[in-house]
């Protein structure tokens, strides 16, 4: 039986010579003559903690962490003996035994991968791969067997909801746009994913871009428009290559053009290149980016969907949700809505990260608990630490905490709890990290990339940063918890545009669930988490040898001490740089 070897290939695992394990093993089989093995570079595999990866088919023998040295013993054991690996293989962090199917570790177990069926399983190269995976049928079957109405009816019915961040149906929108009357229409893809630890969408446009070009022509089709656009960023290099190979295959072949599928339909796709605004995730702000002026958004309505690309009807939906589509088409309403919850159903790709043993791209049903993803999926905090909270939804996300745990993933539940799904950045912190300074680095991001325009976010966001800086340097009191409160509100109401609105839901999350660090910062004038570098303390302790290492490194003179005796930090001098700390072989400089 002949054998495929698939190799991620995935922006992280290529960064760790995945690339070079590619043409080792080709190599490695060239060498020895071994004929009628297919060595494969797919997309994300999801498991981005042991990358990279190595999938041998059809054993499904799951190896990671693979170096390229590695090779000659793939070769020799699996592919040769039909032996294992024995160790690079995955074992089980608890029971400590080998688990060689990947359906059987926690990391998939709870996984549901439907947007990202093909993802570490075809050549994102090959139409061919795509082809054989059920591509192009649900664009088929939309394009010469159903009517645009009856299209749109179904994704109405299906509940899609968008995956870049307001959930907004995706089925009204299209229906608003269908419904206007115009010579030109457009269906644009946002892939200006800029949330910092956020990987979703370039992972489907490095892993499966045929799926991209599928759903945007069946929303041409559904709406009347003739146009794609895909905008994404060009810090995605990867992406942009891969993209635009599947274009040129689809033009090649049939796939865009004229006259698709035996039809008068016609479709085409352009690529748009940002330049990285996180602003340019909004819609409208989009729309100016590509039409060539300043990406800063307009007051709605009226809404792109009646007037957007060169005042044109425009329908602006991101990746994960236009892959949704051919999976709606070709299985229905019904599969779609089996998983997820009444009003949000299906699934969400998240891209877990931060202080979790198991970083990486998890698609999970609409419903699953905050716990099962970080406890289950992504097995705990690193180093045994405790939990403190996540954050979802990008810097204008919220932070929860341990009582919010149990939480449904979903676009009301976690609403009600002061946090949005956005485009599904899903952060964990553990105990060493400080709430109010985490609020105060989304917040600085999030004024860094506004565009300026309107005075709510442009001057109200940084009053709210200087009062953050006031609070981490051990200046704030207590009026300016009311203050933060106070000034983050009329910022949610007042702002002009999604980024606005919701750039102050750190802060209001923070201090609505981690209150009594705030007091610790203004009060105590401590942070508990020693963090915040104004409010530390060093400390030499009794394990001092009086080696003088310390004394040595510290720039501004504060340490003194003799030889072999204990030493001591001058705290007036002390600039809290933590270099002493750092250089002591004895830990026995600690933070207060």
């Amino acid at each position: 039986m002949s054998k495929k070897i698939l190799i991620c290939g995935g922006t992280g695992c290529l960064s760790s010579k995945s690339r070079l394990i590619k043409e080792n093993l080709e190599k490695e089989l060239k060498e020895r003559k071994i004929e009628g093995v297919e060595v494969v570079l797919t997309g994300c595999f999801g498991f981005c903690e042991k990358g990279p990866i190595v999938k041998i088919l059809p054993a499904n023998n799951f190896y990671i962490e693979v170096k390229p040295e590695d090779v000659k013993d793939i070769i020799e054991l699996d592919i040769i003996k039909d032996e294992k690996v024995e160790r690079i293989l995955y074992k089980d962090p608890i029971t400590k035994e080998v688990v060689t199917d990947y359906k059987k570790m926690n990391f998939y177990q709870k996984q549901e991968r439907r947007v990202l069926k093909n993802c570490g399983f075809i050549n994102p190269e090959s139409l061919d791969d795509f082809l054989k995976n059920d591509g192009y049928k649900a664009a088929k079957k939309a394009i010469s067997e159903m009517s645009s109405e009856f299209v749109i009816k179904n994704i109405v019915d299906s509940g899609l909801r968008g995956r870049g961040g307001g959930g907004f149906p995706t089925g009204v929108k299209w229906e608003i746009a269908s419904k206007n009357d115009a010579k030109q229409k457009y269906i644009v893809c946002n892939a200006d994913e800029g949330d910092p630890g956020a990987f979703m969408d370039r992972s489907i446009l490095e892993g499966d871009p045929h799926s991209v070009i599928e759903g945007m022509l069946i929303a041409g089709y559904a709406i009347g428009a003739t146009k794609g656009l895909v905008y994404i960023r060009a810090e995605y290099p990867l992406a942009v290559e891969r993209l635009s190979k599947a274009i040129e295959a689809a033009r090649k072949n049939g796939y865009l053009g004229e006259n698709l599928f035996g039809t008068h339909f016609a479709f085409d796709i352009e690529i748009k290149f940002g330049a990285g605004a996180f602003v340019c995730g909004e819609e409208t702000a989009l729309i100016h980016s590509m039409e060539g002026k300043r990406g800063e958004p307009t007051s709605k309505p009226p809404y792109p969907a009646e007037k957007g690309f060169w005042n044109m009807p425009t329908v602006v939906n991101n990746v994960e949700t236009l892959v949704n589509v051919p999976r709606i088409i070709l299985n229905g309403v019904d599969w779609f809505r089996e998983v997820g919850t009444e009003k949000s159903p299906g699934t969400k790709v998240f891209a877990l990260s931060g202080k979790i043993n198991n970083v990486g791209l998890v698609e999970v049903p609409m419903g699953i608990s905050l716990r099962e993803i970080i406890f289950e999926i992504g097995e705990g905090i690193k180093g045994g630490k405790k939990f403190k909270a996540v954050q979802t939804g990008g810097p204008s996300g919220g932070c929860l905490n341990e009582d919010d745990l149990d939480t449904p993933i979903d676009f009301d539940s976690l609403a009600s709890k002061g946090a949005i799904m956005g485009s599904g950045g899903m952060v964990v912190m553990d105990e060493d990290d400080c709430m109010v300074s985490v609020a105060k680095f989304f917040l600085e991001f999030t004024l860094d990339e506004s565009c300026g325009k309107c005075t709510p976010c442009r001057i109200g966001n940084t009053r709210l940063y200087e009062i953050l800086d006031r609070i981490t340097q051990g200046k704030g009191k207590l009026k300016d918890l009311a203050l933060l409160k106070e000034l983050s509100e009329a910022i949610k109401v007042t702002s002009l545009c999604g980024l606005g609105q919701t750039s102050s839901n750190p802060v209001l999350s923070t201090l609505d669930k981690f209150y009594n660090e705030y007091i610790d910062h203004v009060i105590e004038k401590r942070c508990t988490a020693k963090v915040c570098q104004k409010l530390i303390t060093y400390v030499i302790t009794d394990a001092c040898r009086g080696c003088t290492a310390c004394t040595r490194v510290c720039a501004v003179k504060a340490i003194d001490g003799k030889v072999r005796e204990k030493h001591t930090i001058d705290t007036e001098k002390c600039v809290r740089c933590g270099a002493c700390m750092s250089t002591c072989r004895f830990n026995a400089i600690i933070k207060l």
